[in-house]
């Protein structure tokens, strides 16, 4: 077991003896002294030297507290510096003659400071790299580390996290490097002020035109060249950023160009075909035939493109609502195409990531017009996992107006321009801090005041870690990113000496107060049983009301829309769990588990149904509308998709958004479809053994996107989920087998 050091972050109550001491802490914050916290960290240090505990340790631990505490009283008013604290234990341990529990003490210190220093040292973070650290080559599923594109980004990337972190205020980069909080995409920002992740404004830049480079782009007559403009602006402006990007509503976005080659067509027909009916038909079947092969070449450009920093970009492309025949017939050749799959192997598609929204009257029930729609995308995503589902009127309820997530689950809140008019595309996130809520319920040890005390006072640290990525994105000019600020992907066009915060302030970006660990919370003070526990419930809802009215203060006080945000943790639930595992040892159902739960999300062990799941997360989305989504894990779906429209159609009036997992792993030696075996290298085919990434179809949902684990290693968090419990990913449901045979059953 290590030794926790004295300084650790926050304190519950102050000390009982004499005048209330502040301790003025390394980073320069000042935080009430509490004893307590000196007699962990002796308690640690004795474990350190003589193993488990004896009473006659416990006693001298005790009375050692009390001399520290009674030396600092006569010594020190008012305020106490944390190497003053230290200097005092050490003295005493000598005093006492503990001579090695002084150096074990003193061991652990000297190595926090060495960590410290490390994590800000150049040439210790290009070793790292140079040395094929797995944590750094294998940080991002989408990366192929081999790649020279890929090892120079990941270079740039050790050197961005190093200056960043000098760059930092003091106390949020220490909060950072200790794990209370993860202030997310270290190596671009704050480094460079960039920003996270947008809904590009697509239908201005078609319409009036745009700058790549040296080249001024007209805006597209057909569909075809319409789609290559949107993977040009993709690959752009995925090279500006560092966040997912979406085509919100592509089918009506792409309407008006499928209207220009019909237009075409009718003109070519018009020449040799003297019928009008006749003439109508063959520009429609040309027509019909353009819009598929634009959306195809659209599905293989985002998948085979690389931006700057040697990755596919993060696309989602939203769709679902337009009832015209143009709106259609792109709806059902996006899905089509991603059925078919890709290559002479028919993989499965990556990107984009499809996201269909489910809209009463438009294609939920039998008999709305697009309801045939609807059925082919739930024999998509029985088959190619994707599309996940928008509940249009959930949506609505959650953010204030309908638009598709930002990437993968980032969501703006409604917002209106000075002429009364709802704006979303154009507008975006200026970036992601999470909070380690876990380590705040361990360190409360069972008592819930010391808890909230505890929340309130990392909350302190949170606003500015927030409110930094908001100060360092104000500091770009529009020349840094021009597809962004002066090219029109961010709506506004921007002349060169403009202000960017013009496209910031009032709630038009929005910036992230993320959390990670719900479930470990109530753990920590109701057990690992707490679902069923009204109480147990009540708190992890008064979490999450804390954590919104905390926002909301923070934008009355700024101008700007922090958001709450279900964090898209990566191998965040690794980093945490480990940290704190370091710290508290292995804590039944919270540390004992190496990963924590993400977001609000049902206990991944645990064997609710679907409907069961959904119900109990419904409550949740609420409060964090700036970042949500739902899972539900199922078995092979394809003979029934009538059971994941069940499930689709009970969670309309729950929840705003809706992923689907099943297994659609295949192998193309032996004809295996289903869900491969993990290995400690990967995954193998159960059937046959097979696990060469080049005669198989591997993909998981790793972290909102899918991934290919078979292709791209994953950092070790991510990979460890998914290997150690394949069909238990954070915040899935595995659903029992009475359930399975209900849904496998082709009567129902």
């Amino acid at each position: 077991m290590s030794i926790t050091e004295v300084d650790r972050t926050s304190v519950g109550q102050a000390t009982d003896s004499g005048e209330t001491l502040r301790v003025v802490k390394r980073d320069g914050r000042t935080l009430r002294f509490d004893e307590r916290r000196i007699g962990v960290a002796l308690a640690k240090a004795f474990a350190a030297v003589h193993g488990e505990l004896t009473s006659a340790h416990e006693q001298a631990v005790d009375a050692l507290v009390a001399r520290i505490g009674a030396e600092l009283d006569s010594r020190f008013h008012g305020e106490v510096k944390i190497y003053e604290i230290q200097s005092v234990v050490e003295h005493e341990l000598l005093e006492a003659g503990e001579y090695d529990v002084a150096r074990a003490y003193i061991d652990y210190r000297v190595d926090r400071d060495f960590s410290r220093s490390k994590a800000m040292d150049l040439n210790h973070s290009i070793s790292r790299l140079m040395s094929k650290d797995s944590a750094v080559v294998h940080e991002n599923a989408n990366k192929d580390a081999e790649v020279y594109n890929t090892q120079r980004d990941l270079t740039a990337g050790m050197v961005g996290k190093a200056v960043g972190l000098r760059m930092l205020p003091a106390h949020v980069a220490n909060a950072h490097q200790k794990g209370d909080l993860h202030y997310h995409d270290l190596d671009y920002h704050p480094y460079a002020p960039m920003t996270n992740c947008c809904l590009i404004d697509f239908k201005s830049m078609l319409s009036t035109g745009f700058r790549i480079g040296n080249a001024q782009v007209q805006p597209p007559r057909s569909i075809q060249t319409a789609t290559a403009q949107i993977s040009q602006i993709i690959a752009n402006v995925s090279s500006s950023q560092y966040g997912g990007c979406t085509v919100n509503r592509i089918d009506e976005l792409l309407a008006p160009y499928a209207d220009l080659n019909y237009a075409k067509h009718i003109a070519d027909a018009q020449e040799w075909i003297d019928d009008a009916g006749r003439r109508a038909d063959y520009a429609r079947e040309k027509t019909s035939k353009d819009i598929y092969d634009a959306m195809q070449s659209l599905e293989y450009e985002i998948n085979t493109l690389f931006t700057s920093n040697g990755q596919t970009p993060f696309t989602s492309v939203g769709f679902g609502l337009g009832t015209g025949w143009y709106e259609r017939e792109i709806q059902r050749a996006i899905l089509e195409i991603r059925i078919r799959g890709l290559g002479r192997e028919r993989r499965t598609a990556i990107f984009p990531k499809l996201l269909f929204t489910l809209r009463e009257g438009v294609n939920l029930s039998a008999g709305d017009p697009n309801y045939d729609i609807k059925t082919l995308a739930l024999e998509c995503a029985t088959k190619r996992m994707y599309p996940d589902v928008l509940s249009y009127d959930k949506i609505v309820e959650l953010t204030g107006s309908f638009k598709a997530p930002m990437g993968c689950r980032s969501f703006l809140q409604g917002w209106e321009d000075a002429d009364g008019q709802d704006v979303v595309e154009g507008r975006m996130n200026l970036g992601v801090v999470t909070l380690n809520l876990p380590r705040i319920a361990l360190e409360a040890d069972g008592d819930l005041d010391t808890f909230w005390h505890l929340l309130d006072e990392r909350l302190d640290t949170m606003h500015d870690a927030v409110l930094y990525r908001v100060e360092r994105c104000k500091e770009a000019v529009p020349g840094n990113a021009p597809i962004l600020y002066i090219h029109g992907a961010f709506g506004k066009r921007l002349a060169p000496a403009e202000d960017v915060d013009t496209l910031f302030r009032d709630g038009r970006a929005t910036v992230s107060l993320g959390y990670i660990g719900l479930y470990e919370v109530a753990t920590a003070f109701f057990g690992g049983e707490w679902e069923s526990d009204p109480e147990a419930k009540e708190l992890t809802l008064r979490v999450l009301r804390t954590l919104r009215d905390r926002a909301a203060a923070w934008k009355a006080e700024s101008g700007y829309h922090v958001s709450v945000y279900s964090t898209p943790s990566e191998s965040l639930t690794d980093r945490f769990c480990r940290l704190d595992k370091e710290r508290f040892g292995s804590v039944p159902d919270i540390t004992d588990k190496d990963y924590y739960t993400n977001s609000f999300h049902y206990d991944v062990r645990k064997n609710p149904t679907p409907f069961e799941k959904l119900d109990f997360e419904a409550e949740y989305a609420q409060y964090t509308s700036g970042g949500f989504i739902h899972y539900c894990e199922y078995p092979v779906l394809q003979q029934n998709p009538k059971a994941l429209e069940a499930v689709w159609d009970y969670a309309y009036t729950r929840v705003g958004y809706l992923g689907t997992n099943t297994p659609i792993d295949r192998c193309f030696e032996c004809g295996y479809a289903g869900d491969f075996e993990p290995t400690a290298r990967g995954f193998a085919c159960p059937a046959c053994g097979n696990a060469d990434p080049g005669s198989c179809d591997v993909v998981k949902r790793t972290c909102g996107y899918l991934g290919n684990p078979q292709q791209r290693p994953m950092v070790h968090g991510r990979h460890q989920e998914i290997s150690a419990r394949v069909k238990h990913l954070p915040g899935d449901v595995r659903v029992p087998p009475a359930l399975v045979d209900r849904m496998t059953d082709p009567q129902r």
